[in-house]
C-alpha cells in the first residue's frame, strides 16, 4: 500500500539512491550512457539530498509493505522550490524502477499541485527529461521550448515547461 509523507531525514541515503537506480535505468534510447553518467556518476551523500530536500518542500510515496533499512520502503520522491525566484520551480520527480507505471508519479505530482493551489502558487514549472515529459503534458504542462543543462562535460536535453494555476 502507498502513503505519501513528508520528506524525513531518514530517507535521506534512499532517496540518493533511488535517484542514481532510476536514472541508470532509463533505456538508451532516450538517454546515452553517457549522459545518465553525467546525470548520475554515483549516488551522491546522503547529507547531500538532505540539505536539497530540507531547502524545498518535498514528498516521498512510501510502499508500507516492504521495508528497507527498518522503514517502509520509498518508492519516489518530488520537491518543490518556494523562494522568491524559483518559487513553483519542481526541483526533482523521481520513481523507483520497480515502480515506474504504477501510479507513483500520479501520486507524488497530485499532492504537490494541491499543496501548491493551498499556497496560493499561480503559476508550476518544471525541466522535464524526456520521459517525464508525458506526464506533465497529461497535467496541463506546456512546452515553453527545449533546456540544456551540462553535466561532467555532458550536455542534457529536456524540456521547460510550465502550468499556469490561476
Amino acid at each position: 500500500m502507498y502513503s505519501v509523507i513528508p520528506y524525513r531525514a531518514a530517507y535521506a541515503q534512499s532517496v540518493s539512491q533511488l535517484f542514481h537506480d532510476a536514472i541508470h535505468a532509463i533505456d538508451e534510447a532516450q538517454y546515452s550512457l553517457a549522459d545518465k553518467s553525467a546525470w548520475s556518476a554515483k549516488p551522491r551523500s546522503a547529507y547531500h539530498w538532505h540539505k536539497r530536500m530540507t531547502r524545498s518542500k518535498a514528498w516521498l510515496v512510501i510502499d508500507t509493505r516492504a521495508v528497507h533499512d527498518g522503514l517502509p520502503l520509498c518508492c519516489g520522491f518530488i520537491n518543490i522550490e518556494m523562494g522568491f525566484h524559483s518559487r513553483g520551480y519542481i526541483d526533482s520527480l523521481y520513481v523507483h524502477p520497480e515502480y515506474q507505471g504504477k501510479g507513483v508519479a500520479k501520486i507524488l505530482y497530485q499532492a504537490l499541485e494541491l499543496w501548491s493551489r493551498e499556497q496560493g502558487y499561480k503559476e508550476l514549472s518544471v525541466d522535464a527529461s524526456r520521459l517525464s515529459k508525458p506526464l506533465f503534458l497529461a497535467y496541463g504542462f506546456n512546452v515553453n521550448h527545449r533546456s540544456y543543462q551540462e553535466k561532467l562535460g555532458q550536455v542534457i536535453m529536456g524540456y521547460l515547461m510550465s502550468k499556469s494555476l490561476g
